[in-house]
């Protein structure tokens, strides 16, 4: 097995810290909320064995890399730029682009914004929808789906709120994200992305009695030891910028990606839940778009989840390129 290596590279007036492995074509791996590079340990390992040069950030505002101090900073535009520069300071021009989560906006703006420079784009949880000139402002749009009730991401909207609670007990709040969210729990039991507003973000999930098979008490350990150091607010930023992101790309209104792609989820992912038209009709949105995978009875975490499965279709996908 491949060796994975880790540096810290200067991209888009920012550090980042990148771990990577293997040599060929560049594949960059985006993670999501609450994340890190380590989101990615099974695939950089398999990607490099594969023929693969596997790069995975911690991107801006995780991890070993800068946490600007503004909200605004974490536009999806300073997003992209992070992962342009990055392709440039690895010494190629050209790169495959993969995300999950909020990785996954931020990998597929890469491909419609330069796609001079990602040649092919996998899309993990978070299906693309092309946006309209008729949108509103989401969180408008949230506001009116949510009714009575709070949406997770109106609630982080408002700066120090969901830090409070995430931060008291870190580990705590890692175990239940990853284990609410996934396919394990009961259905009764898994993260809610509307609740009560008498709740709070951190009781829309559970714990579990003993950790599910895939995750490890070591792996709990590093992104528990990773955020109880560095905190929430850099990926709560993210949610921060979605009326601003919304603003500064409405010239990709209809934008449609024709790069080759793949999307893959967990049958049981709360994303799918919340945005099963747009997974629908991918193919509109998406023309060269390869193969729709839904894994059977994985959740959001599907790459962690479900490596295995995850690593033969990602690498089926790219070899056929």
């Amino acid at each position: 097995m491949a060796e994975i290596t880790h540096r810290v590279v200067k991209t888009n007036g920012i550090n980042m810290h990148v771990a990577e492995c293997g040599k060929g074509p560049l594949v960059i791996l985006c993670h999501g909320f609450p994340e890190l590079w380590y989101s990615w340990r099974h695939q950089l390992t398999a990607l490099a064995d594969a023929g693969f040069h596997a790069v995975a950030p911690d991107q801006r505002g995780y991890g070993r890399t800068d946490k600007p101090e503004l909200v605004e900073d974490y536009n999806i535009l300073k997003l992209t730029g992070d992962i342009v520069g990055l392709v440039h300071i690895l010494g190629e021009e050209k790169a495959i682009i993969v995300g999950h989560d909020w990785g996954a906006p931020v990998a597929w703006h890469c491909a419609l914004l330069r796609p001079d420079t990602f040649r092919a784009l996998v899309l993990m949880s978070v299906p693309y929808r092309k946006s309209s000139w008729e949108s509103s402002r989401p969180t408008e749009g949230m506001k009116r789906m949510a009714g009575e009730h709070e949406f997770y991401q109106l609630y982080f909207q408002e700066v120090g709120k969901a830090e409070r609670e995430l931060e008291i007990d870190v580990r705590k709040s890692m175990l239940m994200l990853l284990y609410s969210a996934s396919g394990d729990p009961p259905q009764d039991k898994r993260w809610r992305f509307l609740f009560d507003k008498s709740q709070k973000f951190i009781d829309t999930g559970c714990l579990p009695d003993t950790l599910p098979s895939w995750l490890t008490q070591q792996d709990l350990d590093i992104f528990s030891q990773e955020f109880k150091r560095t905190g929430f607010r850099g990926g709560l930023n993210w949610y921060r910028n979605i009326d601003r992101n919304w603003e500064l790309t409405s010239f990709l209104n209809g934008a449609v990606i024709y790069q080759p792609t793949l999307f893959i989820a967990g049958e049981f992912d709360g994303v799918i839940a919340m945005s099963r038209r747009a997974f629908e009709t991918l193919e509109t949105s998406i023309p060269h778009l390869r193969r729709k995978a839904l894994l059977p009875y994985a959740g959001h975490w599907v790459q962690q989840e479900r490596p295995h499965d995850v690593n033969k279709i990602l690498i089926e996908f790219l070899t056929n390129l």
